[in-house]
């Protein structure tokens, strides 16, 4: 038979010293110290049947922490015999630590068994859900659906506990000292299972659920009779101005002024919902600037330097003059600063704490025929960028960078060493002690072109773009996942000369889109095109646990991908480089329809286009778009209606 979870905090409902409060969106109730013995409730109402505790069972809890707890220990809940200050079963967070209490009775006079699962960091005013699976010696929590931290002690949970004459006691261990001061969402007994399967399905892990009290359950806008609120009711709403922040369910109900456009917005849990302006529709795309670069640009990187202002570097492909950096100044871009650079094919801007970096991805060797890709700091004082680190690659194509676990990484695509296109790309590792980066791991690639990294969940992962293993561009990219200490393979996906992977989220769905540049191998018959080819969008199926495929784009040898949004609605726009006779084809604006996917909405005329760039300034919205084939790139400003 299948066992029924048993939900511990509804069975305490109602009672006195619980007080509903609303936190980023969620409903959850905040225990009283004056009462503990109010936050009782005899185990018998749970164990109907037996009055003995699971052997093998799951603890799952929805909790936030207000604060870190000063000193000592907070209990979150315990089982206790009314004549006994002996704890039978109890769950308690210290700072940084989790700690999990059992009474054995296998000997006279009998014991308690703590056990401890350290790093387990909670007082950050998030939600979090844990998972605690108990079978015998062996004991596992998972926290936010994560990787399980996993404890084996020498005493078991014992085989045979008797609830006899006992309560479960919210909060607390019957005392004032110890109560919880958090609130709890959810507090469920699984029997005879481990829940991790049960609960890990969702986008949103931090609030997964497997039995919730209906009082913090979603209230109807209209209330279903004219009775009053059992409970004390909060909230901590709030409205949040500056750039667009993130919607998701911890966000519920909180709202967003944006002043630039004089809108107040609701999150609903997934969107941002006008309450006072009228939506912004992307009506047509005019040409706002004609930027003649140093020579043809490879690449741009679009960025902002705080207190001092938007930036744009070009990648430009002839030395000299090397590539140069612009800046936004009276509404267009300015000539700021060149840097030498030997066919540079990429920009990567980013920070670590206060130290701002730009590094530069190198296809080719310098003068003295060195080959280096070269990282830049900013200077304060000089108000630009100065040489950092210089970086052994081999036709570099592209960086990423990122951070994982509040450590930083910077990896680099090494496209091809002589005519050897098979060759490692770098991941390196920031080293706070000496201030430079080190390599951290290598993976083999096949003439790559592009690292492309994003988190769902707790998850970290990176996917490269491989473009050629010396005879085929009909070859494998892959995604990688972050698993102890490094990135091991995750899926692979058939692609056909990939330029470029970009990810992006349309509410809670997540997508990976492919830029398939061109379809050659050399030991099969020519196609009537190699150019004109199927890029692909692959959207994450949470229940399969791989990205799987969701349409199909014809382009024209697609060397990027960008998503923007303008209002409620979403775009992508392509990089289209070469139909098979001409540079001079159209990139294509494709507009989310839902169900219908994505559809061409704008045509725009491009030459030899390589890359996409969506900015924003007090001004409006705008694309720019660089040039593979003439040293002449395009700012275009989204017209609104």
């Amino acid at each position: 038979t299948e066992l029924r979870p048993l939900d511990i905090l509804s069975e305490a409902v109602p009672a006195r010293g619980m007080r509903v409060f609303q936190a980023q969106g969620m409903r959850g109730f905040q225990l009283s110290a004056a009462r503990p013995r109010a936050l009782a409730f005899p185990a018998s109402r749970l164990f109907i049947h037996c009055d003995r505790f699971p052997e093998e069972f799951s603890i799952i809890v929805t909790l936030r922490l207000l604060r870190r707890p000063a000193k000592g220990n907070e209990y979150i809940f315990t089982l206790m015999v009314e004549e006994s200050p002996s704890v039978l079963v109890g769950l308690r967070y210290a700072p940084d630590k989790l700690h999990f209490l059992f009474w054995s009775q296998e000997r006279a006079g009998g014991w308690q068994t703590r056990v401890t699962f350290p790093n387990v960091s909670l007082s950050d005013s998030q939600w979090h859900t844990l998972i605690l699976a108990v079978s015998g010696q062996s004991f596992s929590l998972t926290v936010d659906c994560s990787i399980p931290k996993d404890v084996v002690v020498e005493t078991p949970f014992p085989a045979s506990l008797s609830v006899r004459r006992a309560s479960f006691y919210l909060g607390n261990r019957r005392r004032r000292k110890g109560v919880f001061t958090g609130l709890l969402r959810q507090l469920v007994l699984l029997p005879g299972a481990d829940a991790t399967p049960r609960i890990c399905h969702a986008v949103n892990f931090k609030v997964a659920t497997l039995s919730v009290p209906t009082v913090l359950q979603d209230v109807p806008a209209k209330p279903v009779s004219n009775e009053v609120l059992k409970y004390p009711y909060e909230t901590d709403m709030k409205v949040t101005l500056g750039a667009r922040p993130r919607c998701s369910k911890q966000e519920k109900a909180q709202f967003w002024f944006n002043a630039s456009r004089r809108g107040l917005y609701l999150c609903n849990g997934s969107t941002w919902l006008s309450m006072l302006e009228v939506q912004h529709r992307l009506d047509y795309v005019e040409e706002y600037q004609n930027l003649v670069t140093n020579s043809e640009t490879m690449g741009i990187e679009v960025f902002t330097i705080p207190k001092v202002g938007l930036f744009a570097a070009m990648a430009n492909r002839i030395t000299p003059p090397g590539s140069a950096i612009y800046r936004w100044a009276d509404g267009k871009f300015v000539h700021y600063q060149n840097i030498p650079t030997y066919q540079a094919q990429s920009w990567k801007y980013f920070t670590i704490g206060k130290k701002i970096f730009l590094a530069v991805a190198n296809f080719e060797q310098n003068e003295r025929g060195q080959e280096f890709s070269v990282i830049y700091k900013w200077s304060r004082r000089k108000a630009k960028f100065l040489t950092y680190q210089r970086i052994s690659t081999h036709s570099a194509r592209d960086w990423e960078a990122f951070v994982i676990e509040g450590e930083a990484f910077l990896a680099v695509v090494n496209h091809r060493e002589g005519n050897n296109h098979n060759i490692d790309s770098v991941i390196y590792r920031w080293n706070p002690r000496t201030g430079l980066f080190e390599t951290n791991q290598t993976i083999p690639t096949s003439g790559a072109y592009d690292w492309e990294f994003f988190t769902i969940g707790p998850y970290s992962f990176l996917a490269v773009a491989n473009t050629f293993n010396g005879t085929s561009t009909k070859i494998y990219s892959h995604i990688y996942i972050w698993l102890s200490g490094s990135f091991q393979l995750f899926q692979s996906i058939l692609t056909f000369g990939a330029a470029d992977w970009e990810v992006f989220r349309i509410g809670d769905r997540v997508f990976l889109a492919v830029a398939n540049s061109h379809s050659y191998d050399s030991g099969m018959p020519a196609p009537s095109n190699f150019y004109a080819i199927n890029s692909s969008i692959y959207e994450l199926n949470i229940t399969a646990q791989m990205f799987v495929k969701f349409q199909d784009l014809l382009t024209y040898s697609a060397l990027d991908w960008e998503f923007f949004s303008v209002g409620e609605d979403s775009f992508l726009v392509v990089a289209n480089s070469f139909d098979g006779f001409t540079f001079s084809v159209n990139s294509i604006i494709y507009r989310w329809q839902g169900y219908e996917g994505f559809v061409a909405a704008h045509h725009l005329p491009t030459v030899g286009c390589r890359d996409w760039e969506a900015f924003h300034t007090a001004e409006g919205s705008y694309l720019f778009y660089s040039s593979a084939k003439e040293p002449l790139s395009k700012v275009l400003k989204l017209k609104t209606t």
